[in-house]
């Protein structure tokens, strides 16, 4: 059974950084689609970034060129977070699906982490 778990996170001022990486056992990573989703109190989850199962990756517009995703050997994909806003600020969740595809779409994953809060201060 693939299992996620989320780890990093924390708080910081804006324009600082942070890393956030996602750990997910149970299966093959390589053949595993995993995105970042985030979410604050009283408004939808959204799409952040997501890596096909062949190392394709897609950005939401707002954090393109600002956040950065990698993947290690160690089936784990880091969201690294730089240039952060107070916009930025949420609950941040790993979600997988097997196969290879760029969606960032909340119902079309079906694996999901507990989730990690990032806090940017203004």
């Amino acid at each position: 059974q693939v299992q996620l778990a989320e780890s990093g996170g924390g708080s910081v001022q804006a324009g600082g950084s942070l890393e956030i990486s996602c750990v997910l056992s149970g299966d093959i990573f390589r053949d595993y689609s995993v995105a970042w989703f985030r979410q604050v109190p009283g408004k939808e989850r959204e799409g952040v970034a997501v890596r096909a199962g062949g190392g394709a990756t897609t950005y939401a517009e707002d954090v393109q060129g600002r956040f950065t995703l990698v993947a290690s050997a160690r089936k784990t994909l880091t969201l690294r977070m730089d240039s952060l806003k107070p916009e930025d600020s949420g609950m941040y969740y790993c979600a997988a699906r097997r196969g290879w595809w760029q969606m960032l779409r909340t119902d079309f994953f079906d694996h999901w982490g507990q989730g990690t809060q990032v806090t940017v201060a203004s």
